[in-house]
Parts: C-alpha cells; structure tokens; sequence
C-alpha cells in the first residue's frame, strides 16, 4: 500500500472513492432500517413468508419473526448512522460486508426461484422485483468491499471523545421508534390503504391502459416424472396425479394499487363492498384478520365504540378471515353483538397492521385509523363525527411528521456534535497558548543563558 500513499492523485482518488461508498452505504442502510422501524408489522409478515418459503412453518408464530423484523430495522439503521457519522468503522465496516456476503446470493436464489414476489428491502416504500434487489445487492456489496479496504481514509464527523455517545443515540432512537410503531401504527403509511385515500378510486382501472395477462400452469407427476401443462394441455390419462399449480405472469400491466378489497357479510354471504364505499355517513370496520389470535385486552372499549356507533347511526362490521370456530369463541369471550363480515387475510393485513385494528370510512374514502392500543375513548367520542376532529383526517401532514422524527433524531446529534466541535476548539487553542508560552520560555532562557 506504499505506493498509494505516494501516489497523490490516486490517494486523493482513494480517499474520495471510500466517503463515497462510506455515504452512499450510509443513505441506503439508514432508509432500509428506518422503513423496517416504521411498519414492523409488515417486516414480520415479510419474515413469515421466508420461513415459509424455506419450509420452516413451526417457527412463524412464535416469536422469531418479531424478534427479526425488530433486529434487521435496529441493525441496519445503526449500522447505517455509523457510517455517516464515520465511527466504529472497523466493526460496521466488517459486520456490512458478512452482511452483504450473505444477502447478495440469498437474493440470487429469490431471483432465480420466486418463491416470493419481491424481498421487502424497503418494505411498501420501493418496491423492487427480486431481479432488481439482486442487481441492487452486487452493487453493495461492491462498495461494501471497498469501504471494508479503505475505511481508515474514511473521515470522522465526530471526535472519539463524543461517539460512544452518539453511538448510543442512534440506537435507542431507532428501538424506541420500532417499539413505538410496533405498539401504535406506521407513522409514514405507504399502502393503498393510508388516511386520506379513496378505496374506490384505488379499485379502478384506467379507460385504454393494458392490463397484465396471467396463465396458470398445473404440474403432474407419472411413474416418478414430473412435467407442466397448460390448462387445454393437462393429460386425461389417469396415470398423471395432478401435484400442485401456479399462476405465471406471461405480459406485465397496469395493475390498480387496489385489487381485492371485498366484504361479505358473515351470516347471509351478501356482499356489502359497493354498500359500505357509497356509504355517505361514517362507517367502522374492526379489522382483525385472525380473531384467534387477536388482542383483546381492549374488548369493552371496542364495544363501547360499537354502542356510540348504534346511538348515532353509523355502521359498524367486524371484517375478518376467521374460522366459524374462531369467530363463535370471539363472541363468546367478548360478549360481541355487532355484525361480522368476511374479507381476504392479506387485504386485512394490509389495511391496518394491528390485530385488532380499527378504520373509520366515509363515502369509501378512509378518515381515521387506531391500533388496538390507541382507540378512541369516551371523552372524545361525546358528539356527532362530523362534529368531532376524530371526523376528519389527522392535520398533521407527511411534512409534519418527518419533521418531528428528523427533530428527535438530530436534534440531540447536531447537539453532541457542535458542542465536541467548541470543545475541540477550546481544547486547541488552550494547546496552542500552552505551547506559545513554552516557547516564549525556552527563547527567553535562552537568550538569558547567552
């Protein structure tokens, strides 16, 4: 390496080239783990379908896939602000390149096998094809290499007085915020479903636009072989035993953010989708995609808002994918007299990410939403909705809230880091007095000694 250093074009080319990498890694790690913090909730579902794609099913309830989902946010955001602040470079550096080590041929594989639709980096922020996120990893893992190699040329934001400190912080922002989205809802919601969103507009499809076309495929399996034909090509030999079927996408299309929102109502089977979107009062949806594994701790405020519901006249529906089973025991256990309605799981994932969770809607556009820790309660449910602010969407705007979550996390950084900055200054000039004043006495002695 001797010869870099006495290269002075390319040591500055290396220099420049390792803070590139240091940020660039830096800007992706912190984004990656933020998003993952955000919605935890959807990190776990994203955990489960690994597991089950690797054919692990005994360990997606337990609580390995929060335990994960909290890990991957928490790590990547620190590891994301120890690069931008320039600290622990050695571990950072190491623990990123093992990382990437092992992300990039995992990603490889999801792109060759598909056994999920994308990897869930960014989680709903940026959606990437598995292809992408593989192409996306190499070029990672790239700079991961790079920054591994010459991370001592990387420069410090902060002395090592201070970033113990600092990297304290980075963490317990991050775990406070991951618990805080774990226990409340996603402060940034990027789904279909957010605050303010038209459910029927979200349904619709463009007037000319081409829509995606799909075929489904059937394997079967003859004296050990196994082969893939097309629903007018499936063998009436009794021979071939039908194994399994998928459904290929043959031409990429439009496809509306909104494709399976329907609700039926669990007694009769009718369905209520158009009625409950042309609703033009409020209508509440306790949304709970497994009753049988739902919270209930919050079980007679729940009915006190379906009593409020009844006295002024607003629909409320239980929307679940629940067993018969489950649905009878939820009744039984919370003396539930409000209706039920069916819908899909993945659609009741997706709109709210707590179970229970609950959606006020007005005219199909959604107006408010709760976790089951944070429903309304008596005092301020004391009137008509369209009286109320709970009628009427959150005023705190996405601006509004990147900034207070920019506020808490450099608020106290940009602290530490001006406050070491005037201390080194301090520091420095008192060196330079001191060593002012030595020389002034070491001119003095000696001129007397002459």
């Amino acid at each position: 390496m001797i010869w870099i250093l006495t290269d002075k074009h390319l040591h500055k080319a290396v220099v420049v080239w390792a803070n590139v990498c240091r940020f660039v890694l830096a800007a992706v790690f912190l984004f990656s783990g933020f998003v993952k913090a955000n919605d935890p909730m959807g990190t776990v579902f994203k955990v489960r379908d690994y597991l089950e794609a690797w054919g692990l099913f005994d360990l997606t309830d337990g609580p390995v896939p929060y335990l994960t989902a909290l890990l991957c946010g928490v790590f990547e955001f620190t590891i994301g602000g120890y690069f931008l602040f320039g600290i622990r470079r050695w571990a950072s550096s190491m623990l990123v390149l093992l990382f990437m080590l092992v992300m990039t041929p995992l990603t490889l594989w999801l792109a060759i096998a598909d056994p999920i639709s994308d990897c869930g980096c960014f989680g709903d922020a940026i959606l990437l094809t598995n292809w992408e996120t593989f192409f996306k990893n190499v070029a990672l893992l790239v700079l991961a290499v790079s920054f591994f190699k010459w991370r001592r040329f990387v420069f410090k934001i902060v002395s090592s007085k201070v970033d113990w400190l600092v990297a304290l912080y980075i963490i317990a922002f991050i775990l406070f915020f991951s618990v805080f989205s774990f226990r409340y809802l996603p402060l940034f919601d990027f789904r279909p479903y957010h605050v303010g969103a038209d459910i029927r507009k979200g349904m619709e499809i463009p007037e000319g636009v081409r829509l995606p076309v799909y075929e489904t495929v059937f394997t079967y399996e003859r004296d050990g072989e196994r082969k893939d034909f097309r629903l007018e090509d499936i063998p009436e030999d009794s021979l071939w035993k039908f194994v399994d079927s998928r459904t290929i996408l043959k031409e990429e299309g439009y496809v509306p953010p909104i494709q399976d929102f329907s609700l039926s109502s669990y007694e009769d089977g009718v369905d209520l989708t158009e009625e409950v979107l042309s609703d033009s009062s409020y209508t509440f949806l306790l949304v709970s995609p497994w009753l049988d594994k739902a919270d209930d701790s919050s079980m007679d405020l729940i009915n006190e808002i379906y009593d409020y519901s009844v006295e002024h006249g607003y629909r409320f529906l239980c929307v679940t994918a629940s067993t018969d089973e489950a649905i009878q025991a939820w009744q039984e256990n919370t003396g539930a007299e409000y209706p039920f309605a069916l819908a899909d799981e993945i659609v009741l994932k997706t709109m709210v990410r707590s179970n229970p969770g609950l959606m006020l809607l007005k005219k199909g556009v959604v107006v408010r939403k709760w976790s089951g820790s944070d429903l309304p309660d008596e005092y301020e449910l004391k009137g008509p909705l369209d009286r109320l602010p709970l009628g009427r969407p959150d005023p705190k705007t996405t601006l509004h809230k990147l900034s207070l979550v920019l506020g808490w996390f450099w608020g106290p950084l940009l602290l530490l880091t001006v406050t070491d900055l005037i201390w080194m200054r301090l520091r420095n000039g008192k060196e330079r007095r001191r060593r002012a004043v030595r020389d002034n006495d070491g001119m003095a002695d000696a001129a007397s000694g002459t």
